[in-house]
């Protein structure tokens, strides 16, 4: 479960570096719990290209992470945002995180 958690969390930061065909198979499996025979037939190939597709996205997606820390990066921000009583700075820092 931790692993899936992971995986959501890195594709939320960096879905736009994906296909467009690596974000479907991704939302289909990760989030809409369809299996890879479900997604193969909705797309009209192999369950085991589904497969391959969705183990290489998520090596790209934890090259990604690996190269840029993103993830990491956002998880010592909460951290400190957790353990600060400055409510001016949680607003900020809040505010900028969510763009």
């Amino acid at each position: 479960m931790e692993e899936f958690v992971y995986f959501n969390n890195l594709y939320d930061l960096y879905k736009e570096l994906l296909t467009d065909r690596q974000r479907q198979y991704f939302v289909d499996y990760y989030q809409n719990n369809l299996t890879l025979s479900e997604i193969g037939e909705n797309n009209n190939v192999s369950r085991n290209a589904v497969h391959k597709q969705l183990k290489d996205t998520i090596k790209l997606l934890e090259s990604y992470e690996q190269k840029l820390k993103l993830f990491s990066k956002f998880t010592k921000i909460f951290e400190i945002i957790r353990k600060t009583n400055n409510e001016d700075l949680i607003n900020k820092i809040e505010r900028v995180i969510e763009g």
